[in-house]
């Protein structure tokens, strides 16, 4: 029973409404120490299950942990693989990271023409998470093998590979894929040490045209921010509900200046590349961002804005949006090489 999993948070539940009965049926009994003692033992268990049960469900939605031992940063799932079914499957792969220093697991995506087409190289999406969230929330919440399959199945978009890395390297250390200042590099991860494992697995496109990214929320940031900052390792990028600057204390200032979306297209030449800025017309921080970057931008920056009426800032909003945007992300990319 994973402690994302619909199991976990029903029982988690039940035993929180166990526990509240049980407070309830116990109040009055015995007197004096005893009773007391009574009522803060089934208080403080009360409020244990209480905010385990929320925690649990708070952790389904998002996909922090996906297995009980994640927390203390041993991911059980690091070798499994699993087979979409007719279309591609997922697989997990560890990337070593010897420019970074990070050694973490990597979901990917292998389309089924990789196997059909054993001579071909093909293009490569790097999907980043939100926060608090992992690589599963892609594979899980958002279902994206399964809207992969269904834009090559219809031709909207040509077999891709997808990886889905790990922003941080700890569930509770927020990085917005930046190399934070006395912290983990997770931009020198995600930027050199994913693609040179690709590259080394994988049969794969080794040129910019053939590399793109896309994230979610904080994972959006990541993916705008990524591709103005390395416009030599990425032709494109797709932004789904993100914002324009980290919101985090990167540690030398730069969250205010290179690491600020709008600040480097005020200040620094804009590169060529194209990027897709996706969000729920509710969600008003990530409109005006994206309404931001828009107008700031100038050729050689291309910059195309998408909303989903009336959403906000949520699961079912980027699921609704992550079809569209990856087949935007195929059109700029370049195809499978044979």
């Amino acid at each position: 029973m994973a402690p994302d999993s619909l199991a976990a948070a029903l029982t988690a539940t039940a035993a929180a409404v166990l526990t509240a009965l049980l407070l309830a049926t116990t109040w009055d009994h015995g007197t004096g120490v005893r009773r007391a003692a009574r009522r803060t033992a089934t208080g403080v268990l009360c409020l244990t299950t209480a905010l385990a049960a929320t925690g649990i469900w708070i952790n389904r939605q998002v996909d922090t942990f996906t297995t009980w031992t994640a927390g203390a940063g041993h991911d059980a799932t690091a070798t499994v693989t699993a087979p979409t079914g007719p279309g591609g499957r997922l697989f997990t792969f560890t990337v070593t990271g010897t420019a970074s220093g990070l050694t973490l697991p990597v979901r990917a995506y292998l389309p089924a023409a990789y196997h059909q087409q054993p001579t071909a190289r093909f293009p490569v999406i790097e999907a980043l998470h939100g926060f608090p969230g992992s690589p599963a929330s892609w594979t899980n919440r958002l279902a994206a093998a399964h809207h992969l399959d269904q834009e090559i199945a219809a031709g909207r978009m040509a077999p891709t590979v997808v990886l889905f890395p790990p922003q941080t390297p700890d569930a509770l250390l927020d990085t917005e894929c930046t190399d934070l200042t006395h912290g983990p590099k997770a931009e020198t991860f995600l930027t050199v040490d994913v693609p040179a494992a690709a590259e080394a697995r994988l049969r794969v496109r080794t040129d910019r045209a053939g590399w793109g990214l896309i994230g979610y929320s904080a994972g959006g940031y990541c993916a705008t921010n990524l591709a103005l900052r390395h416009p030599d390792r990425y032709a494109t990028a797709a932004s789904l509900s993100g914002y324009a600057e980290p919101g985090i204390t990167i540690g030398d200032g730069t969250e205010h200046t290179l690491n600020d979306d709008a600040w480097r297209l005020r200040h620094l030449p804009q590169p060529a590349v194209a990027l897709y800025l996706s969000s729920g017309s509710a969600d008003h921080k990530a409109h005006h961002d994206a309404d931001t970057l828009r107008r700031l931008a100038h050729p050689p920056l291309d910059v195309t804005t998408a909303y989903v009426a009336g959403g906000g800032h949520s699961m079912a909003v980027w699921e609704a949006a992550e079809g569209p945007a990856f087949d935007w992300l195929s059109s700029w990319l370049g195809r499978p090489l044979t």
